[in-house]
């Protein structure tokens, strides 16, 4: 699963311009993994607490990232305090990290849904 959320992440970030521009690119890779990280951190701690109303573990942290509960809260202070202190990207950058997450996820709140589909959203 981490390698599937891996590059998901290299495929969102490089495809944002404002982030991918600002990203140093002897950083990238690392940058990635470290987004990769958190998110898969996230999920297993998902994971490990109990879904209320059911809807799967995906559908859990992705309801949770566009409502901002502590959990996801967490996850994402977390992150970008890390990409800040690690790899002294500017907040500009962070914040734009920050923000495009809820997309992030969801394309892989898709692509696990059904694995044979494009990780693309139509435009």
């Amino acid at each position: 699963m981490f390698d599937e959320i891996l590059q998901l992440v290299k495929e969102h970030v490089g495809g944002n311009p404002q982030i991918a521009a600002a990203i140093p690119p002897e950083q990238a890779d690392a940058i990635h993994h470290e987004i990769a990280t958190h998110i898969n951190d996230g999920l297993q701690n998902q994971a490990a607490t109990p879904a209320a109303g059911g809807g799967g573990i995906l559908s859990t942290l992705e309801n949770s990232l566009s409502s901002g509960n502590l959990m996801t809260s967490s996850v994402v202070g977390g992150l970008i305090g890390s990409l800040g202190n690690k790899f002294g990207l500017p907040s500009a950058v962070t914040g734009a990290i920050a923000a495009s997450l809820p997309g992030l996820v969801q394309r892989f709140t898709q692509k696990a849904a059904n694995p044979a589909a494009p990780a693309t959203p139509a435009v």
